[in-house]
């Protein structure tokens, strides 16, 4: 069990603050090189729509207005933000706290899981998928976009392999080299469909994209 926020000691309260306001405050940047994606991905999803790591909201514009939306954010300075966004869209939402790898959902009870930038950061990724398609339903979709290692071999993830000491206490938990993608394949979806491609950014720059089906 990942301890509560409310115990967590005054250095961490204060990172979990600073970073908060680094996410807010770096939105429009993440949007002008994911918004065309995210439009197609999100835009024709249905139902009750879970979202993992919301963060300050930056997916709910893309989302159709009319789905029932949850967001798990162990974050609580994120919270705010969420709830901002939420009302200027003139949308309701239920926020919740928590973490990845125990959701707050009984099983097979969501249309889609969404989740965008949030594996590099998660203490055990496999066991987040296995939440993942323990709460949705049958034929429910797994709809992400995660930034994730280089090739092996390659300059960029010599830089990535050589940054993660520092860059990972630094970034909340992320791991720039981790390669998300061998756990979403064997994570056993019924269907995946994966991309990869580079937004030429350093150390972060190599991305994945798709959908698992349960």
């Amino acid at each position: 069990m990942r301890t509560p926020p409310s115990s967590h000691p005054p250095y961490r309260r204060l990172t979990q603050r600073l970073f908060a306001r680094c996410v807010a405050s770096s939105r429009g940047r993440i949007d002008e090189r994911h918004g065309a994606l995210k439009r197609e991905l999100f835009g024709a999803l249905t139902g009750t729509v879970l979202e993992i790591g919301p963060g300050t909201g930056a997916n709910l514009p893309y989302l159709p207005p009319d789905v029932r939306w949850i967001g798990i954010e162990p974050n609580p300075y994120m919270h705010p933000y969420l709830h901002e966004e939420a009302a200027q869209l003139g949308r309701t939402v239920e926020v919740r706290q928590g973490v990845a790898e125990e959701l707050t959902a009984p099983d097979a009870s969501v249309d889609a899981v969404v989740c965008t930038l949030v594996l590099c950061s998660v203490h055990d990724p496999a066991q987040v998928l296995r939440e993942v398609r323990r709460v949705l339903r049958p034929g429910g979709r797994f709809v992400f976009i995660e930034h994730v290692a280089a090739r092996r071999g390659t300059w960029q993830r010599r830089a990535q392999d050589l940054v993660q000491p520092l860059w990972t206490p630094v970034g909340e938990g992320c791991h720039p080299n981790r390669e998300t993608w061998l756990t979403i394949e064997a994570a056993g979806f019924d269907q995946l469909d994966l991309v990869h491609f580079d937004i030429g950014v350093p150390f972060v720059g190599p991305h994945i994209a798709g959908v698992g089906v349960k």
